[in-house]
């Protein structure tokens, strides 16, 4: 479904057209947009960049709702805003005949950042998780041919207070849509359960499946095999609701490494009663033991230590809505200058990412789609009169969700080794509650979160580890002196504005001193900077925040990155290079 999709655009919600989802309403006024895409760079709507405060602050009174009061529900606070632009999509196409006489579904694997549906003019649904993936059920309203499909995507809503990321804030759909067929046994979900016994020698699996209410007769059959094709695990069930494989051995098991990124092949076979294939699942995976050993982080028997980056996704023509190709190109950097590890800040990245970064042994902090900065900061000091989630009962469901999001649709990649409760939200009941859910679901795998620095008072509730930004050397040294509880890991540092990184030696030094050191991420990865045609050269040039006329904004701050947009490296790499490559393993 990617490609030219019917547009127009709404300064704010009063001026949207109303009804333009109908199949017969004339659209030969709108305009055309490519999805995937930004609003914003298709000169539609203000470019801005800005870092902690809501893009709103100074100019409209808006508080989370329930937090100042139970009574402040917070009904129109965006739906009726003079500063809330609106996005109409529409898109005509036929049902391709291979998709028809089945359950019909369409992925948007990111829409930025409240979206309303329709088919035919059927309403069908809504979803405000900017980063992960939506899945719709089409299959009533689906036609053979003469399908109308609609979109109309608010730039901001109640998920505005809890995507407060430091990055240019833009709208639509930005990711890739698809449609997609379910036969009648389909495998709605998949768990693989790979462990390692304590000797490393060992692995035992399990997957449990589950197909789609009230399969048809049918079978499910599982293969998994190693990448010299040899069998390691055969087994097949009768197609119910739920089932379940194994529990197999697997002897002399080969393990899963930054050095060594080895996966096992597993494929699943489904058929019908006579025997016809229906759908085949292939998925690779990995056999790793990841634990804290005397307060230290093991992987696989040996000290983990992280050379890491945070990565925001960026292309300097498309905003966040990247290729392919970008993401090879990053896999290459991180190669090429030592760099094993990234955290995903501070949202989802694309599916494809994380299978990329299974491949190329790549360790991930996955993270949960939350930052409240605005919030609880104010002007750089710590100020939470009205911080979200916090400890505020009726934004638990909408954080948790986000939570769930990312756990259900990454937890098979040997790649995450931390969940990550999000960034710069504080701390509060929410929080300790969002942990709560991530260990009950996964013991093999860390939780994470800075925030609770902020608020001692959930530390034992709240991450595996203890995590900082920008910490110094000497503070992180009284830190491991004082006989810690959790390990130590800068979730950012080095922060590789201007000419920054020249005391990188002075963090790594603690790795040889301190087993309860284990590295971090360096803010950032890539600047966060955009491709214009300048006006008096005709050069395409590179512009940061500030430079769209957007007010308020934090300007160059946008420009923090180890590569420069355009993924030219900066001379700080050199740096990373050589520093890295002393613990490249």
């Amino acid at each position: 479904m990617d490609g030219d999709w019917q547009f127009q655009y709404a300064k704010n919600p009063a001026e949207r057209p109303v009804g333009f989802f109908e199949p017969d309403y004339d659209r030969d006024h709108f305009f055309t947009i490519q999805v995937p895409g930004h609003i914003e760079l298709e000169n539609f709507s203000q470019i801005h960049y800005i870092n902690t405060l809501y893009p709103w602050e100074g100019k409209v009174y808006r508080r989370p709702a329930y937090v100042l009061s139970d009574a402040d529900t917070g009904a129109g606070m965006f739906s009726a805003a003079d500063n809330n632009c609106v996005g109409a999509y529409a898109k005509r196409f036929d049902l391709e005949e291979p998709l028809r006489n089945n359950r019909v579904t369409v992925q948007f694997d990111g829409v930025e950042q409240a979206m309303y549906l329709w088919l035919n003019g059927h309403f069908v649904g809504y979803a405000e998780d900017s980063f992960s993936q939506s899945e719709f059920d089409l299959t009533p309203y689906i036609q053979d041919t003469d399908n109308v499909i609609a979109v109309e995507v608010f730039k901001q809503s109640t998920a505005a207070f809890l995507e407060d990321q430091d990055m240019f804030r833009f709208s639509g759909i930005f990711r890739s849509v698809r449609l997609t067929a379910q036969p009648e046994i389909h495998v709605n979900d998949l768990a693989i359960h790979s462990t390692v016994t304590a000797d490393l020698t060992t692995g035992h699996l399990a997957v449990t499946l589950q197909l789609n209410d009230h399969p048809a007769a049918g079978t499910v059959s599982l293969t998994v095999t190693d990448d010299q094709g040899e069998m390691v695990a055969e087994a097949s069930e009768k197609a119910t609701e739920q089932v379940h494989f194994g529990d197999f051995e697997v002897a002399n098991v080969r393990l899963w490494c930054h050095s060594d990124p080895y996966r096992y092949h597993l494929q699943l076979t489904v058929r019908d009663a006579d025997g016809a294939v229906l759908e085949v699942v292939p998925y690779d995976f990995g056999f790793r033991r990841f634990e804290l050993v005397d307060k230290v982080m093991m992987l696989n028997g040996q000290r983990l230590i992280l050379n890491g980056v945070n990565r925001h996704e960026w292309n300097p023509d498309r905003g966040r809505a990247i290729t392919q190709a970008d993401m090879v190109a990053d896999l290459q950097v991180f190669k090429e200058n030592n760099i094993n590890a990234v955290r995903t800040c501070h949202y989802p990245d694309q599916i494809p990412w994380y299978t990329m970064c299974d491949e190329a042994g790549i360790y991930m902090m996955a993270e949960t789609n939350l930052e409240t900065h605005g919030s609880w900061q104010k002007m750089g000091a710590v100020e939470p009169s009205y911080n979200v989630p916090g400890s505020v009962s009726q934004w638990r469901d909408a954080v948790l969700d986000r939570a769930k999001n990312n756990y259900e649709v990454f937890k098979n990649h040997p790649s995450i080794l931390f969940w990550s409760l999000g960034n710069e939200s504080y701390a509060g009941e929410v929080l300790a509650e969002m942990n709560a859910y991530y260990k009950r679901v996964d013991s093999t795998r860390l939780t994470h979160y800075e925030g609770v620095y902020r608020n001692r008072a959930y530390a034992d509730r709240i991450s595996d580890v203890e995590s900082r930004m920008y910490e110094t050397p000497e503070n992180i040294k009284a830190y491991l002196d004082d006989h810690p509880e959790k390990p130590f890991l800068n979730c950012e540092y080095m922060h590789d504005m201007g000419n920054s990184l020249g005391g990188m030696a002075s963090y790594v030094n603690l790795i040889n001193q301190y087993p309860m050191y284990q590295g971090g991420f360096i803010w950032d990865y890539i600047d966060q900077a955009l491709y214009v045609t300048d006006e008096v050269t005709g050069n395409r040039v590179l512009r940061y925040g500030g430079d769209f006329d957007d007010r308020h904004s934090d300007y160059d701050f946008s420009g923090d990155g180890l590569m420069f947009a355009n993924r030219q490296p900066k001379p700080a790499m050199q740096e990373v290079r050589y520093y890295y490559g002393q613990y490249n393993n």
